[in-house]
């Protein structure tokens, strides 16, 4: 059986194969139901998958509610990395949503706690403000209840990059689809100094919400050709993480001719209509629905 390219998180440790599962979409919202979310769950971790993102924001905690069930009912958290988040920029609002993403997924503890879509450089100072949500991540940490601090962007890497310079976060979760690559690039802007710094860099918003389904398997190699510990793919059937699977399994990495190229056939999609998440008047909720 042919198994999946794993790469280092960072200085953390751990390894991951180089597709890990998005699980945002293994819910009702996406004709997804729980006997599904519950199969496509253990079949992703029958096929090495182990690393998981969720976020309580997600389907109003129903993300949440089926991992953890999925994982609950095979006994298998053992076997996986969850990676949930915090949208609220309080310590103490960051703690209560801690609290119920913990009781759905049925755990005393988290891999992975992230400080959720940072877009302004205002946010970043309320987090990192006392009082402010960074306080949360900390002291949970110190209380066994979390093991690693993230931070996640989809719109201006530069956020970001004052986020990791002025705190040693150990992961950060960015928008790294090869659409992302001509507006406000995360891949070259925020990569090239995350990897200096040794922080794990996880891509998403791989198939740009569905503009790149016409190019899947190109934009799926574009996105694991990058120097990242791995990526996730929001997966709401069995036919898409099959699909993943296959390309995972066979993957070569694009060379920069290759690149160039599927650049060149995409550069239309640089466009407001197309990459949202690259404005800051497209208000956070908008996020979670999709």
């Amino acid at each position: 059986m042919i198994g999946l390219e794993k790469r280092p998180f960072g200085q953390t440790g751990a390894h991951f194969p180089l597709l890990s599962f998005g699980a945002q979409r293994i819910v009702d919202e996406h004709n997804c139901t729980e006997e599904q979310a519950i199969q496509i769950v253990n079949r992703a971790l029958d096929e090495g998958i182990t690393y998981f993102d969720t976020a309580p924001s997600y389907s109003k905690g129903q993300s949440e509610e089926r991992l953890g069930k999925a994982l609950a009912l095979h006994n298998r958290r053992d076997e996986v990395w969850i990676a949930t988040k915090t949208n609220d920029r309080t310590r103490d609002g960051s703690f209560r949503l801690l609290e119920d993403s913990l009781k759905r997924l049925q755990t005393d503890h988290v891999e992975e706690w992230r400080l959720h879509n940072i877009m302004k450089m205002e946010e970043l100072d309320q987090c990192l403000a006392k009082g402010g949500a960074l306080e949360a991540l900390i002291e949970a940490k110190e209380q066994g209840m979390i093991k690693h601090i993230s931070i996640s962007g989809h719109t201006n890497p530069q956020v970001q990059l004052e986020a990791i310079d002025r705190y040693p976060f150990d992961s950060a979760l960015v928008a790294l689809s090869a659409a992302d690559h001509l507006v406000y690039s995360f891949a070259h802007e925020f990569l090239p100094k995350a990897n200096e710094k040794g922080i794990a860099v996880i891509g998403m918003k791989v198939m740009a919400l569905g503009k790149l389904a016409p190019w899947y398997e190109k934009a799926l190699r574009y996105t694991l050709s990058l120097p990242i510990s791995t990526a996730i793919v929001g997966m709401e059937s069995m036919e898409q993480l099959e699909q993943n699977l296959a390309i995972a399994k066979n993957f070569k990495p694009m060379t920069d001719l290759e690149q160039l190229d599927f650049l060149k056939e995409i550069m239309h999609l640089a466009n407001p209509d197309v990459l949202k998440w690259k404005s800051t008047d497209w208000v956070s909720g908008e996020w979670y629905e999709r």
